[in-house]
């Protein structure tokens, strides 16, 4: 009878432990998930098969109030939040135009434009787009148009030195 009983605590103990596992740490349906719904059906199954249906019911029920209360217990707790994604974004973009860039101003590109990539402009990194080409790194380019947030650009050396910049 004791041994029935170190079974039956270690099974819905193990369920317990895998399904808040599942709930709180690991995304989705997992072997976690799965394992803790077989170990709880296997405890109370074999609860009621070793000794009774009263052994059967204590099981059941103890088993969900722990599992209850430990449920609220976590969620009250702080201590996920370390874990937990956070929704508050508190930085905010800006505009090229705000940054006080023109058409007509002379950079030069941090990263390849393929046709989109960093470029720098009065010491203010954009994002920059090729009107029409590829745009090798560390080329001089110069901003042609301003749509919100995109700097569209076009490289200052000439399309058969471009061409020669991208196959060296």
């Amino acid at each position: 009878m004791v041994t029935d009983i170190i079974i039956i605590v270690f099974l819905m103990a193990a369920a317990i432990f895998l399904i808040l596992a599942e709930i709180f740490l690991l995304p989705g349906i997992t072997i976690a998930g799965i394992g803790g719904v077989l170990f709880a059906i296997g405890g109370v199954a074999y609860a009621y098969s070793a000794g009774g249906i009263m052994m059967g019911n204590i099981t059941l029920g103890s088993s969900i109030a722990v599992f209850g209360g430990l449920f609220f217990w976590l969620l009250r707790r702080d201590s996920f939040s370390r874990v937990a994604l956070k929704t508050d974004v508190d930085s905010t973009l800006s505009s090229p135009k705000d940054e006080n860039l023109q058409i007509g101003d002379e950079g030069i590109t941090l990263s390849r434009l393929a046709p989109i990539g960093k470029a720098r402009f009065k010491d203010i990194t954009v994002e920059a787009k090729s009107v029409n080409d590829f745009i090798d790194e560390n080329t001089p380019v110069v901003i042609l148009q301003i749509e919100g947030y995109n700097v569209i650009v076009e490289s200052k050396i000439g399309l058969g030195q471009n061409k020669h910049n991208i196959n060296s």
